[in-house]
């Protein structure tokens, strides 16, 4: 009954801002889980570049990926919504700020998995790639980085 009631939230809050399309740029709500110290550290990286962060604890991400039409092969251990757009992952605040600064008609972008040295987690920078999806399920990549520097 609780998780029923918790994914019901999660969903809700979701939802709004995606409906709404009114929401501030710098405000990012960050669905993450309870236990997840990169999650954190990705919220405090965007808190520390101005975003004001809401972080919400779910102890399942499933149902909020989901709805958010996130991929499946792009799916990452937490999830944003930024202005209506839906960041997933360990995304660079250098490709937020051209998502936000662009506003391309794509669902949202995302760093899949947990690339080492990207924002949020540690270890020797690898090189990733940022990509952007759309409601209609294309996946095209954006730009490679290595750790926040973009190649």
């Amino acid at each position: 009954m609780i998780r029923k009631a918790l994914h019901i939230a999660a969903l809700a809050l979701l939802a709004l801002p995606l409906v709404a399309g009114a929401v501030a740029a710098q405000e990012v709500r960050l669905y993450k889980t309870p236990w997840c110290g990169c999650c954190t550290a990705w919220g405090r990286y965007l808190a520390a570049a101005g975003f004001t962060v809401r972080a919400e604890d779910l102890e399942d991400l499933t149902l909020v990926k989901t709805m958010a039409g996130v991929p499946a092969r792009l799916q990452a251990c937490h999830t944003a919504v930024i202005a209506g757009y839906v960041v997933e992952g360990h995304v660079p605040l250098a490709a937020i700020r051209e998502l936000l600064d662009e506003r391309p008609e794509v669902r949202g972008i995302a760093v899949p998995g947990m690339p080492a040295g990207s924002p949020g987690m540690g270890g020797p920078p690898e090189t990733y790639t940022v990509f952007a999806f759309t409601a209609e399920g294309e996946i095209r990549p954006l730009a490679a980085f290595r750790g926040e520097r973009r190649l």
